[in-house]
């Protein structure tokens, strides 16, 4: 009975230790017994860890069972999605204990059916920043952020606090900018005593509840900061396993490194590197620069089958392209002779065995025991011989450890089969080591001090730790991180492929992607994703992230490095009646507006410009202040201001397609309620605006998507005009230079322009202002 109930609570995200502990509660284990099996009535076996856990939250915090069902359900049918849901339904059926339940009221009681969108907060966030903007303004970082947070909560009763929080960080860092030695000083406070306490440690990311960090990657990273060991010390770690020839194996590792840290970055070359890659380059190369030490990029290609030449090159770009160089490039396959070798000393060492159960019969964690992991070391050596000179079938036999990983996954592959040429080594090798096989190796010989890597890889610590003290190898110390996601998007190299097969992106560079190739076709730059990786922090827990909250770290670099211009991307034609001249006036317009100094250039102003359709109502309304037949508006550096005196209209369908006007010099007119933007002897242009590729936040999670995340695409993820119009200050654009079109948004020359026509990708809109119209 009591095995069953363990597997019943582990079937919904507890540990088993958890479920063993939850036994003890004789009242609790009843309760969330039931639950459990009334969630399987509905659901089947199979019970999300988001569902679980909210049902074990149930369980342990009901005090009137009779409400289990009627609870349960609404859990199951996820209409109580969120903790705060389920904290306000026990609230109201512990104040309503008689039956009838008014299940309308008990509904809006707990938000049921309440939906907040990521616009709303934004919106709420920022009308409670501006309340006390002059506050925030005098105290900057000294001022109580918890107010800006209960405030917003007060807003938006049902909305995630911890989106609240990444919105309340974003916005105050967009307003007071990062935090100066003087934020950083500690506030004067007036003596009274306090019993000390011991040092509180918070670790961004657990629970979900996402710290977004202000301290810079060096920072972070630097010295003490991550507790980590010093390059010698390895032995201090926990869980490091000190064997008799340690202490030997460490002194002549610092003999070969100088005492110097370093770290690798090992991705495997047969797919394009996304957006958590870039966490695991800058934590990589981040930390060996933050210590004065060296990274090495180091290709982990041991599977022949899925490697091509374009991912080798296109990784090391994108590596330098984020501002890092490696010390030295590698590769896994340096090694092959050494690895093989070593392969045979630990069959010697009654460490490995060659066994012929197929691939399939082992996988999992818990496969039938291998009938061969005790034979002779002579016929396992003969077998493996066999196997390097090609006398047997793939998977006919495989070389395996003799080893328990933390996992319980019992005798881990080293090398198998594989008749497809090498990309470096060619015909040389028909078998080829593994993965777990390999890494630690490759860590040993490059004399790698800390080997940083996800959180999915903790699982294979004890047997990175064991290889290499069965060999009598330098054991480095392997670092767990967490993995860095983002929502409305896709990673996986099987699921961009099935993306560009159907048609529903064009290649892995497609500005909608979150590859890094993608991200620099849009126009991102590199130093905005090394900001954003260094706000989410060194985090151990798994992170997923907002798109909006990389598109800010964008925004505020191309603030500062984007130079001005004027485009129209829905043209309207205005003819200027009393231009002053036969001849086009040359306007100088700066390229930062904000600060002249960094230069100007030239468009031309002639009796015939172009506006943005939307800039022109002919029937005027309440708050609307640009152009109107009654409402005169300035154009933007040219210091004038335009009125309307006749709206020319298509023939058969109204719509309007020029407007005649006349000019009055700025200093002047009245003063107009609004200045707009213009081009005059432009340039036609394509332009590209891309929005989020998937409609539903998590494309992958059945629940969420059950068609599948190729049946979520959003069809209006990207439109295309065909005939907008820029200033010709642009003319000698390159591929990847950026822009911010005024009032418009920051754009990226895309590698498709010609010499007839450039190409724009718009890279993130302008941050809206509150209350423009």
């Amino acid at each position: 009975m009591a095995a069953d109930s363990v597997s019943l609570f582990t079937s919904i995200g507890l540990s088993e230790q958890k479920a063993k502990e939850t036994l003890k509660n004789e009242a609790l284990s009843a309760l969330l017994r039931d639950a459990v099996l009334q969630a399987q009535a509905v659901l089947g076996p199979s019970i999300d860890k988001v569902i679980g856990t909210l049902i074990y939250n149930l369980s342990s915090r009901l005090k009137d069972p009779k409400r289990l069902g009627f609870l349960v359900g609404y859990i199951v049918g996820k209409k109580i999605s969120t903790d705060l849901q389920l904290n306000a339904a026990l609230e109201y059926v512990k104040g309503h204990p008689l039956d009838p339940i008014d299940t309308v009221d008990f509904e809006r009681e707990c938000g049921v059916g309440v939906t907040v969108t990521p616009e709303q907060i934004e919106e709420a966030v920022e009308a409670v920043i501006q309340n006390y903007k002059e506050q925030l303004l005098a105290e900057r970082y000294r001022f109580n952020m918890g107010l800006l947070m209960g405030e917003a909560r007060n807003r938006l009763k049902w909305a995630d606090g911890k989106i609240i929080k990444n919105e309340v960080d974003m916005q105050v860092l967009h307003l007071l900018g990062p935090k100066t030695e003087a934020d950083l000083e500690k506030k004067p406070k007036a003596a009274k005593q306090k019993v000390a306490e011991p040092e509180k440690k918070s670790d961004a990311g657990v629970n979900g509840d996402v710290k977004l960090e202000s301290a810079s990657l060096m920072e972070q990273l630097r010295g003490e900061a991550l507790k980590f060991h010093k390059p010698g010390e390895n032995y201090k770690t926990e869980g490091y396993v000190v064997t008799p020839n340690t202490m030997d194996l460490l002194k002549k590792h610092l003999e070969i490194t100088g005492g110097q840290v370093r770290t690798r970055f090992p991705p495997e070359p047969n797919g394009i590197l996304h957006v958590g890659h870039a966490k695991a380059i800058n934590f990589n190369f981040g930390y060996a620069k933050a210590n004065g030490g060296i990274c090495f990029l180091r290709y982990d290609d041991t599977n022949p089958e899925k490697e091509e030449e374009k991912y080798f090159t296109a990784i090391k770009d994108m590596v330098e392209w984020l501002g890092y160089k490696p010390y030295a490039v590698t590769h896994a396959s340096d090694n092959f002779d050494q690895l093989y070798e070593w392969a045979v000393e630990l069959i010697k060492r009654g460490h490995a065995y060659a066994c012929h159960q197929k691939i399939d019969e082992i996988k999992g964690h818990n496969p039938p025991p291998s009938p061969w992991r005790d034979r002779p070391v002579e016929e396992s050596l003969l077998l493996f011989d066999g196997m390097k000179k090609g006398k047997f079938a793939e998977g006919e036999v495989t070389l395996r450890m003799k080893m328990v990983m933390e996992d319980g996954k019992m005798d881990p592959v080293a090398y198998r089969i594989k008749y497809t040429p090498h990309h470096r080594t060619g015909d040389k090798w028909c078998i080829y080591p593994t993965y777990d096989y390999t890494h630690c190796l490759c860590d040993s010989i490059e004399h790698i001090t800390h080997s940083l890597c996800t959180k999915e890889f903790q699982a294979r610590r004890s047997s990175y730790f064991w290889l290499c003290n069965a060999l009598d190898v330098y054991c480095p110390v392997q670092w767990e991180y967490g993995r860095l996601n983002l929502h409305y998007t896709v990673v996986s190299k099987r699921k961009i492929i099935k993306l560009v097969e159907t048609g529903a992106v064009r290649d892995w560079d497609d500005p909608r992607l979150f590859t890094l190739t993608a991200l620099r076709r849009r126009g991102f730059p590199p130093e905005a994703i090394n900001n954003f990786c260094a706000r989410v922090g060194v985090t151990v827990a798994q992170t997923t992230m907002e798109p909006h909250l990389l598109e800010a770290c964008v925004r505020e670099v191309l603030n500062d490095t984007a130079p001005r211009v004027m485009a129209v991307l829905e043209p309207l034609k205005i003819t200027i009646t009393n231009f002053p001249g036969d001849q086009a006036i040359d306007v100088k317009v700066p390229n930062f507006p904000a600060d002249e100094s960094r230069g100007f250039h030239t468009v031309p102003f002639s009796s015939t410009i172009y506006i943005e359709q939307t800039d022109f109502r002919e029937v005027m309304e309440k708050g609307y202040k640009r152009m109107t037949p009654d409402q005169p508006v300035g154009l933007r550096h040219a210091g004038y201001v335009i009125s309307v005196q006749n709206v020319i209209k298509q023939d058969g369908n109204g719509k309007v397609v020029e407007l005649e006007v006349t000019c009055t010099k700025s200093d002047v007119a009245e003063k107009p309620k609004a200045f707009i933007h213009w081009v005059s002897d432009p340039l036609v242009c394509e332009v590209r605006l891309y929005d989020r590729l998937f409609l539903h936040k998590s494309p992958e999670d059945p629940s969420e998507v059950p068609g599948g995340f190729l049946s979520d695409i959003n069809p209006n993820s990207l439109t295309v005009i065909p005939d907008a119009m820029v200033d010709q200050s642009v003319k000698n654009c390159k591929s990847f230079d950026k822009f911010q079109f005024e009032r418009l948004g920051y754009f990226s020359v895309d590698p498709d322009t010609t010499d007839d026509k450039i190409v724009f990708n718009r890279t993130v809109t302008l941050k809206e202002d509150p209350g423009k119209v």
